[in-house]
């Protein structure tokens, strides 16, 4: 397959992001968003995913973190609807189970190009370091709208909030890394409408 890498710019008077991710690559990333459980978090789903990513940003985290992380995921989105590109020979479905201690969370995806994100997790508590718990939902949102894929989250059983989370975000990486993965028995969109 080709260099699947993709990029996007995203400035606005509340941010300033600007995000590369490979969809190729071993899990490297260099990521400051100026919110440091946000990064942990990111990160997680880039080396779970097997993903390179980097990503800048600036935000108006003296208002809160909203901005910064809603339009990180909104990045995100763009990049790796750049890199999927016509989504030719990519397997399209994938999903992961992922324990963490007492936490056991689930991510199904499928790059559709329909957007479309279910999410069900209910957070202890309402903030982990500076990122607020109620963002968690409204990153995923984000991703799944720009990126035009449907999404499914769930915590099936948890109790930590920093678990629960760390889990949603490990979980995505490996469903994304599978539904990205080449399938070598096509070459066309895997879809009965010939397109994604």
């Amino acid at each position: 397959m080709a260099d699947r890498t993709g990029s996007c710019t995203r400035k606005t008077k509340e941010t300033d992001i600007t995000l590369t991710l490979c969809l190729d690559g071993r899990g490297n990333n260099k990521i400051d968003t100026g919110i440091p459980f946000f990064d942990h978090m990111l990160d997680g789903f880039a080396r779970h995913g097997l993903f390179d990513l980097e990503v800048k940003a600036k935000g108006d985290l003296e208002v809160d973190c909203h901005h910064t992380v809603e339009d990180t995921g909104i990045v995100l989105g763009h990049a790796l609807a750049d890199a999927l590109g016509d989504k030719a020979g990519i397997r399209r479905y994938g999903s992961f189970m992922l324990p963490m201690d007492e936490t056991l969370a689930l991510c199904a995806v499928d790059l559709s190009g329909r957007p479309y994100l279910n999410f069900s997790a209910q957070f202890p508590s309402q903030r982990l370091g500076g990122l607020d718990t109620e963002m968690i939902r409204e990153f995923f949102y984000a991703v799944s709208y720009s990126a035009a894929i449907n999404l499914h989250l769930k915590i099936l059983d948890g109790g930590n909030s920093h678990h629960m989370a760390e889990a949603l975000f490990k979980a995505f990486g490996k469903a994304l890394d599978m539904a990205v993965m080449e399938e070598p028995r096509i070459k066309e969109a895997w879809s009965t409408k010939g397109s994604l």
